[in-house]
């Protein structure tokens, strides 16, 4: 038979067999369940008969959008061997378009600010995004202030006493740049515009991700929800705590939600002193670190992490308890504080007034002065800018006002996947970032902790491009966990034990800290070497275009987290101290000479 005689008979029979099926639900009096039951055969025969979906073949897929996946497909774009020999796509659920064409009105800010020390800095600069940052919406800070909130005990970081011989003027004189995450996401979406070697995918989810050859070394193949499917030689999560990459490479987690939240909010703040330089604070409370982060000349970012009972209330508090009580915060005796917080939590509708009342009854309590540099009950026209007169900018300015629309909350936890690197049917995976790692925002050292993975990782990538290598391979890939998992993992630990050590208010243990502290303070040898161990000191390494990156030291806040656990070694000289710490007790430098 021919194949058009075939084809007729093909669809005599189709369309007999139509014909019979309306017939029977006709003949049962069910015109419309006949026409729905054509429908359904006609779908399900046009199903069968169209091709599956052939998949697109890449080299590397790299799903997530945020920070960390943008400046990897920036990265391996600014290498030229890489660029010129792979196919690269990102995927990211949210809708790109919006960042790329972000802005904000005049003197307001995004609420979700980093620290981006010169390490991450120079990194940005090597391949090419930090031209794309909005120089006004960045600013550079200079100097550090964290003290415990129970003794006061303090240590100070400025950059001055950490500049490198070999630095321009400019660099000598940062500590690290506070921006806006938008303004970092906003530059690398338009380096990425500028390679066509990355193709992004948005506003598309991943909706499941297989291997195509589970036990002959297949390819990881990333099914989209609108029916894409991309196989890749290696796939990267830069996709969060909730990785589906890592789920799919069957990566676990250990790790542990904190019993605290952190409350972020911009605030509106009087200019400091002239010639005072831009300083970051954080005062360690026993329910959680509050920290001041300077955005420009007269707003700074806020990041309050306290209990969730507290968090909640100063979230739904009015504006103006809450600014008032932040100064408060920055101020007031622990045991006042206490009192303070438990007025707040227990009513809703407690006013600016009483609030105020409160505190001036708080500071005369413990016998602060009115308009004195440790009084925020009032704020008067022509009031020096930290509350009264002669201050050396031990502390930030009085705050006058929240952002509307600025106070936001969420649960914090920690988490460290069990391996960077898929093996098995997992295997060409690499998690980088909050897909790898989730740290408590004390220290702020998300961001820059996900940058150095992806400097290192971009490395080993080219690595393995240069010498002919399988980029997905474990070989190829190997270097990568080798240079950023111990890294990581003390950075968390010390991190965790400073957010433990923190809360505690035993004398024994408030004194010995407190001590340690001091005596690091006092030692600008130490600092010096905490900082430049922190990533504040710009790497003045060499390279040449195309060459392999590498990870970057750990960041700024590092720093307070090592000089702590520094200074918490004294602890391990009282036992007392040590068995009633715990584990907390035995906090060492063992840390910092692993890294």
């Amino acid at each position: 038979m021919s194949s058009s005689k075939l084809e007729f008979t093909l669809r005599n029979a189709r369309a007999m067999s139509s014909f019979r099926i309306a017939s029977s639900c006709l003949a049962d009096g069910g015109g419309r369940l006949a026409l729905k039951r054509i429908h359904q055969v006609a779908q399900q025969r046009r199903q069968l008969s169209s091709p599956s979906t052939v998949p697109t073949e890449c080299d590397i897929v790299i799903v997530g959008g945020g920070p960390a996946g943008l400046a990897l497909a920036g990265a391996l774009a600014a290498i030229k061997d890489v660029r010129e020999t792979t196919k690269i796509a990102l995927v990211e659920a949210g809708d790109l378009s919006t960042i790329r064409a972000w802005t904000q009105p005049e003197g307001t800010w995004s609420n979700r600010v980093s620290s981006i020390t010169n390490s991450s800095k120079a990194f940005f600069e090597e391949i090419g995004a930090w031209a794309h940052v909005e120089g006004p919406r960045t600013t550079p800070l200079e100097d550090m202030q964290v003290w415990d909130g129970v003794s006061d005990a303090r240590i100070q970081f400025s950059a001055p006493d950490i500049g490198s011989s070999n630095a321009t003027p400019d660099q000598s004189h940062q500590l690290a740049y506070m921006t806006e995450n938008l303004n970092i996401q906003r530059a690398l979406l338009r380096l990425l515009d500028q390679h066509s070697s990355v193709q992004v995918l948005d506003k598309v989810k991943v909706g499941s991700i297989i291997n195509d050859a589970p036990d002959r070394g297949g390819w990881p193949v990333v099914k989209l929800t609108n029916g894409q499917e991309l196989r890749t030689r290696l796939l990267i999560g830069a996709d969060g705590s909730n990785s589906p990459v890592k789920k799919f490479a069957g990566i676990e987690s250990y790790g542990w939600a904190y019993d605290t939240h952190a409350v972020v909010a911009t605030m509106s703040h009087r200019p400091a002193y002239p010639g005072t330089p831009k300083t970051a604070y954080q005062r360690f409370l026993p329910t959680g670190p509050i920290a001041f982060l300077p955005l420009s000349d007269t707003a700074s970012s806020l990041v309050w992490s306290t209990k969730p009972a507290l968090a909640a209330a100063l979230k739904s508090a009015p504006p103006d308890v809450l600014r008032r009580m932040i100064n408060a915060a920055f101020r007031l005796p622990d045991i006042s504080l206490k009192i303070l917080n438990d007025i707040l939590t227990s009513s809703s509708t407690i006013s600016s007034d009483e609030i105020a009342d409160t505190i001036r009854w708080r500071e005369n309590a413990h016998g602060i002065a009115p308009m004195s540099e440790l009084s925020s009950a009032e704020l008067i026209d022509g009031a020096a800018s930290v509350g009264g007169y002669g201050s050396e900018a031990d502390l930030p300015p009085l705050v006058t006002s929240i952002q509307p629309g600025s106070v936001a909350g969420f649960p914090l936890r920690m988490s460290h996947a069990d391996i960077y690197i898929g093996e098995g049917a997992g295997a060409r995976t690499a998690l980088v970032g909050d897909a790898a790692h989730t740290v408590h925002p004390l220290a702020g050292q998300g961001l820059n902790m996900g940058l150095a993975d992806v400097e290192a990782l971009a490395g080993c990538i080219s690595e393995a491009i240069r010498v002919g290598a399988d980029i997905g391979s474990k070989t190829a890939l190997g270097p990568y966990p080798r240079a950023r998992y111990l890294q990581n993992h003390n950075l968390i630990s010390a991190t965790d034990k400073l957010h433990k050590l923190y809360s505690f208010t035993w004398p024994p243990l408030v004194w010995a800290r407190s001590v340690g502290l001091e005596v690091v303070n006092e030692l600008d040898t130490v600092k010096a070497a905490l900082m430049m161990n922190a990533g504040s000191k710009t790497r003045m390494t060499s390279r040449n275009g195309g060459s392999p990156f590498d990870g970057g030291p750990n960041p700024l806040w590092g720093a307070a987290a090592s000089a702590v656990e520094f200074a918490s070694g004294i602890v391990d000289s009282t036992k007392t101290v040590v068995r009633t710490a715990g584990d907390v007790g035995t906090m060492t430098l063992k840390g910092m000479y692993r890294r």
